[in-house]
């Protein structure tokens, strides 16, 4: 992803200039680079939102809106809801999403909901906080490390490494024709 996306998403450079407002006060994201910003942050979560099918989209552990904040903005068909159990950071996202009509945010924590989307989308959250809470969703895309998702979870992947590489990647559940393995 080049420096033009924020021309073609003029949403996301609004987001990045008030990202950077409140990093000085809320710590929203250690990425302090405008070119490392968009490379890991708005990049990923731009190659996430190209490969979901339109639908319902739940983004846990949303904390700065990386990744369901850009999937809402490159993704208008999809709804969004942002989950974020920290208050502080809910503020920032209601504040961020004013102009993003597909976007909702939960201040909750994940497991207290009981909705299902089609997708549960999450970022740097770890596969344990991730196991209470994935009936969220009927299918997972995850942005994550070297780290596999639990066997325990009976879902097959297909996994593809993210551009600029250091070991990340995209681990989309493939869909299975029945969804009890969610709940």
């Amino acid at each position: 992803m080049s420096i033009s996306t924020f021309s073609e998403f003029p949403e996301l450079e609004r987001h990045y200039e008030l990202l950077c407002r409140w990093n000085k006060v809320l710590n929203l994201t250690r990425v302090d680079s405008r070119e490392e910003a968009i490379e890991r942050h708005y990049g990923e979560s731009l190659f996430l939102a190209d490969r979901l099918t339109r639908g319902t989209v739940a983004d846990v552990g949303s904390g700065a809106g990386f990744p369901g904040f850009v999937v809402a903005v490159a993704r208008p068909d999809c709804q969004v809801t942002l989950i974020e159990s920290h208050q502080r950071k809910a503020v920032f996202l209601r504040e961020a999403s004013r102009s993003v009509p597909n976007i909702r945010i939960l201040t909750k924590r994940a497991e207290e909901i009981q909705e299902v989307h089609d997708w549960l989308i999450s970022r740097a959250v770890s596969y344990s906080d991730l196991t209470k809470c994935r009936s969220l969703g009927r299918r997972l895309a995850l942005l994550t490390g070297s780290e596999e998702p639990p066997p325990s979870w009976g879902l097959a992947w297909t996994v593809e490494a993210l551009p600029g590489g250091r070991n990340r990647f995209l681990r989309v559940s493939r869909e299975t024709g029945k969804y009890s393995c969610f709940t």
